[in-house]
């Protein structure tokens, strides 16, 4: 049997996934980050992207806004604004806002808030890699 951590994945609204798992894969600010059972503890942000846990050798994944992950000796936890199942991501929606956000920055207003839009675009752009991801591990 394989050596196991457990792992919580919560939003602001709700536990999204907890339980044992063999591996956590997340895109923290300065890089991907696994992390397996007896890792040292740790506590890192995370940038708009996915979370990925294996459990019994397939892997499950998730979508996350941002946020922090901790890791202490027997428990990861990762804490998000957003979080969801990869397979809950309105692709369609997250088309329409990466588009809408590059429509915006290809167009030169005066008051736009190129920071805000480019967030907008970060997180767009994550949760359609998250979806395409999730698409190609089930073989679709």
């Amino acid at each position: 049997m394989a050596m196991t951590i457990h792992v919580d994945v919560v939003s602001a609204e709700k536990e999204i996934y907890s339980g044992l798992v063999e591996a956590v894969f997340a895109t923290a600010t300065m890089g991907e980050i696994g992390i397996y059972p007896r890792h040292t503890p740790l506590l890192t942000s995370l940038k708009a992207g996915e979370v990925r846990v294996l459990v019994n050798g397939q892997e499950e994944q998730f979508y996350v806004s941002g946020g922090m992950l901790e890791v202490q000796p027997h428990v990861v936890t990762v804490l998000a604004d957003t979080a969801m199942r990869a397979d809950d991501v309105d692709e369609a929606a997250a088309i329409a806002a990466k588009e809408a956000a590059e429509k915006s920055l290809a167009e030169s207003a005066e008051k736009l808030d190129y920071a805000e839009v480019q967030a907008q675009l970060a997180e767009a752009s994550a949760q359609l890699r998250v979806v395409q991801r999730a698409r190609k591990s089930a073989g679709r």
